[in-house]
């Protein structure tokens, strides 16, 4: 693979610290959820961050399908859910739920964009065998 771009993010004191991504005006405070023990005191998680990415991806992984194929189709949302649990070895799991809206296509159509876009977004190929990805596509 030639890489055509490299990004680098530095993490202090983990789930209740801070991450800076070099090179660019990135930075957040970190907190875990209260459900993982946190205080809710505004900060980000890595959960939030993931699913802010993956919908990124994914969104753009969609638009080239879209635009690929030449469709006349207005700009798609991407909606990603991340959930964290506990593995069966006692350790944590990530899942994802991606949902594809577009407008424009009967839900046939747009199942198919989706898909074609999971075949080829950067973080699904990343996710593939490792998490539970659930890939869903709504005609709005």
């Amino acid at each position: 693979m030639k890489i055509l771009y490299k990004t680098k993010a530095v993490s202090t004191r983990g789930r209740s610290g801070k991450v800076v991504v070099e090179n660019s005006a990135l930075e957040f405070e970190m907190s875990p959820p209260v459900e993982m023990g946190g205080q809710n005191n505004g900060g980000a998680n890595p959960e939030q961050l993931f699913a802010a990415g993956y919908a990124a991806c994914f969104g753009s992984a969609l638009q080239h399908v879209i635009r690929e194929k030449k469709l006349p189709i207005p700009t798609p949302s991407v909606e990603v859910t991340v959930g964290i649990g506990k593995d069966e070895s006692g350790g944590f799991e990530l899942t994802a739920d991606i949902t594809g809206l577009i407008s424009g296509v009967s839900q046939e159509e747009a199942d198919r964009l989706v898909q074609e876009a999971h075949n080829v977004c950067p973080y699904s190929k990343a996710t593939r065998g490792n998490i539970q990805v659930n890939v869903s596509a709504k005609a709005v």
